[in-house]
């Protein structure tokens, strides 16, 4: 299975690891788990906003989630030269800004976990936690972390 050959029938282009908006690193690494920092929700390089349940529906937080799961493999790929040392897609922590009645968050969040299967096959599998928020930075809809292990 060749990952970059999965992304390119994605009609997928990694886009360059972005520079931190504060005061952290975009990824650390201890031994063989990479932490990626969260990534907001981004198109066409200009921040994906709104609240799910108010200005946003479930299936535009899936695709901001899909946005972001591509934003992370940009980074991914950076921090690791390579997507083929991914050894597993460890897990997901998704945070979906919403009203305080939405309750599919898990399902906004399926946007990323739904590409990254896509793009990793098994290997992308992953334990997750999805929840649901007041607020994120510059009102993205969705941000999310990663962890992974490498070879």
């Amino acid at each position: 299975m060749s990952i970059y050959t999965n992304l390119q029938n994605l009609g997928i282009t990694l886009p360059q690891a972005s520079a931190p908006a504060a005061a952290y690193l975009p990824f650390v690494q201890t031994g063989k788990l990479l932490f990626l920092s969260g990534h907001i929700s981004k198109k066409d390089g200009q921040v994906l906003a709104g609240q799910l349940g108010r200005e946003l529906t479930t299936a535009q937080g899936q695709e901001a989630a899909r946005l972001v799961a591509i934003d992370l493999m940009g980074t991914l790929h950076a921090a690791c030269g390579d997507l083929h040392r991914v050894r597993r897609i460890v897990k997901l922590l998704g945070l979906v800004n919403s009203t305080p009645v939405f309750t599919e968050q898990h399902l906004v969040i399926n946007g990323a976990s739904e590409l990254l299967g896509q793009a990793f096959g098994d290997l992308g599998r992953h334990a997750r936690s999805a929840f649901g928020v007041a607020q994120l930075p510059m009102g993205a809809a969705v941000e999310i972390e990663l962890i992974a292990e490498l070879d």
